[in-house]
């Protein structure tokens, strides 16, 4: 159990920080919109437009991390068992 722990702390710690990674590290807080400027083609005027896109930002990380953590201590409350030795 305490192994099982300890490699499921690690998985989620690693899947975290990958996707983190991978979704453009994001060092803000999480966003679930994207302003995006735009410009009109008529007056050349630009404008803001936000369009759906999910972005994890260090909150997120942070929580992902912080629960790998609580495994990897909830780890260190079960004791490794006893070996018997042969004399």
């Amino acid at each position: 159990m305490k192994r099982a722990l300890r490699i499921l702390a690690l998985v989620i710690a690693l899947a975290a920080a990958g996707t983190w990674l991978a979704t453009g590290a994001n060092r803000g807080w999480t966003k679930t919109s994207v302003a995006k400027k735009t410009v009109d083609e008529v007056t050349g005027l630009e404008s803001i437009t936000y369009e759906k896109h999910f972005v994890p930002g260090l909150d997120l990380l942070g929580a992902a991390l912080l629960g790998a953590g609580v495994l990897a201590g909830a780890s260190l409350i079960f004791r490794n068992k006893p070996t018997t030795t042969i004399h």
